[in-house]
């Protein structure tokens, strides 16, 4: 991609949120973000409702550059919402019959494609169709960067592999550097303060018995911008007698 992407999972289930189900999507797509040198920009669980489903694809939609992986609600049942509420959202509620999609249901169920399984071929116009690999139901996605999948990891799984296969052909490289110190994670305010643009850097402070220590971590797809911003952390706890290890690369 010729932008930076920012990435979103939206999981939609209140089987989840009620925990009648464990929420999967998550930590794969973490997991495979990472593999490919890009991470999460958020991620959101919410319930079956379709107001939250439109807000919350809008609110993605708003975003710089924004790639959405949203996993659940694309099936034929009453509380499947997120087909219809995908139109609304990124196509002024322009909702159609794929006749590609009605074909392989058709093709798939015969004459039990109707009168139910048959709706999962209304899809937001100008939808581009996943392939299902378990059983063929196609899932859509819109603009080559909103990506709509079924809820069970089994299906979703391998298409979002197929997706970033596509979307990602090479890993982007991330340099990381990070250290724990014994000391709090305050006297690192001024330079926290003063971190250039283009690192990210995080601060994990953590209570031993021993007493305080805290984990910096700064890390860039620059190497020397990387580098001259962690040197800004090593120079206070030298100049401060701080001691400090350094950790492996991550």
């Amino acid at each position: 991609m010729q932008n930076t992407p920012h990435f979103f999972t939206l999981i939609i289930g209140t089987e989840i949120l009620n925990r009648r189900r464990e929420d999967a999507h998550f930590d794969f797509v973490s997991k495979a973000l990472a593999e490919k040198g890009y991470k999460l920009t958020g991620s959101f669980i919410i319930e079956d409702d379709p107001a939250l489903i439109i807000q919350t694809i809008k609110f993605i939609a708003s975003q710089p550059n924004p790639v959405l992986f949203s996993f659940g609600g694309i099936g034929s049942t009453p509380d499947d919402h997120t087909r219809k509420c995908a139109a609304i959202a990124l196509r002024g509620g322009d909702f159609v019959v794929h006749e590609e999609a009605k074909r392989i249901i058709e093709e798939k169920l015969g004459e039990a494609a109707y009168p139910h399984p048959i709706k999962m071929a209304e899809l937001p116009k100008g939808a581009a169709l996943l392939d299902n690999p378990v059983n063929k139901m196609p899932a859509f996605s819109l603009d080559e960067r909103y990506f709509f999948m079924p809820g069970f990891p089994q299906m979703s799984h391998p298409m979002l592999t197929e997706i970033l296969g596509k979307l990602i052909p090479h890993k982007k490289e991330t340099y990381r550097y990070t250290l724990t110190a014994l000391c709090k994670e305050n006297i690192f305010i001024e330079v926290m303060g003063n971190m250039p643009k283009g690192v990210e850097f995080s601060s994990l402070p953590k209570l031993l018995d021993e007493g305080w220590s805290v984990s910096i971590s700064v890390a860039s797809d620059d190497e020397n911008l990387a580098k001259e911003a962690f040197s800004m952390y090593v120079d206070v706890l030298e100049k401060a007698n701080i001691p400090y290890s350094l950790e492996d690369k991550a």
